[in-house]
């Protein structure tokens, strides 16, 4: 059984619903542009893998833990999954796949620059890249487990150095997923009023992590208890795609290998 944290929200802990679901929808919206032969990076609790694999001619899937890897393996046998430390890909055959998705990764990647030029270079011509990663806009509290976040044009730029186009889009929500936004804001709000010292932005990552972890479960379960229909009904189809990348929780941009 797998031991979540709140970075690998649960899709059987209620109070982790609204995240998860948010994560869920970037799948939902990743359908149509998924063609040929596919691999994701990062897939994690393999959250996508039945939605993607009718899409895919081909499916391969890489992640970091090979617990999850192997849980994966005997679960979806069709689909070729394999555990790795990336970036780079090494021994990874250029120009095998017609689409690539990772989500929620990006922000994890010590070398985004390397990352995305491999991811590049794993692409067919005419190939596309599909990236969703939070916005630092509407983050509400320093994520020890991120290298880094992006405003909406830093992403852009970034992918634009090593992608021919790049299609910015957003994981937007309706009323009840902004109230839940809005409701945990104040929530997360109390916590950090004590920290008049600002040492979540001052101390190592790794000292962070524990104390991260607890209070943001600490968090979700209030949150849950304090209105628990609102959170428990919170869906995917709650969280939209949007045109608009400023004006939404996750980024969910498309990069194109043209050549």
């Amino acid at each position: 059984m797998a031991t979540y944290t709140t970075e690998i929200a649960s899709d059987t802990i209620s109070s982790d619903k609204p995240i998860h679901s948010r994560l869920l929808k970037a799948y939902y919206a990743a359908i149509p542009f998924v063609s040929g032969s596919l691999l994701e990076v990062g897939c994690g609790e393999g959250r996508g893998v039945e939605l993607l694999k009718p899409k895919a001619t081909k499916y391969k899937a890489v992640d970091k833990i090979g617990e999850v890897i192997d849980r994966l393996s005997a679960k979806y046998p069709e689909v070729d999954f394999v555990q790795a430390h990336i970036p780079p890909f090494d021994g990874w055959e250029s120009n095998q796949f017609d689409t690539i998705v990772t989500f929620q990764v990006i922000e994890h990647i010590k070398d985004d620059g390397l990352f995305l030029k491999e991811l590049y270079r794993l692409l067919k011509p005419g190939g596309k890249l599909l990236v969703t990663t939070p916005n630092i806009n509407y983050t509400l509290t320093r994520n020890p487990w991120h290298e880094r976040e992006y405003t909406p044009k830093e992403l852009e730029n970034l992918m634009y150095k090593y992608f021919d186009k790049v299609e910015t889009k957003g994981i937007g929500g309706n009323e009840k997923v902004w109230d839940y936004y809005k409701q945990n804001k104040k929530s997360v709000e109390k916590i950090t009023r004590f920290d008049i010292f600002d040492l979540q932005y001052k101390l190592p990552a790794s000292i962070l992590r524990i104390p991260y972890d607890i209070l943001n479960r600490i968090n979700r379960n209030n949150l849950s208890k304090q209105n628990s229909g609102l959170v428990t009904g919170i869906t995917h189809e709650d969280y939209l795609v949007i045109d608009n990348p400023e004006k939404a929780l996750d980024l969910f941009y498309i990069g194109y290998k043209n050549r």
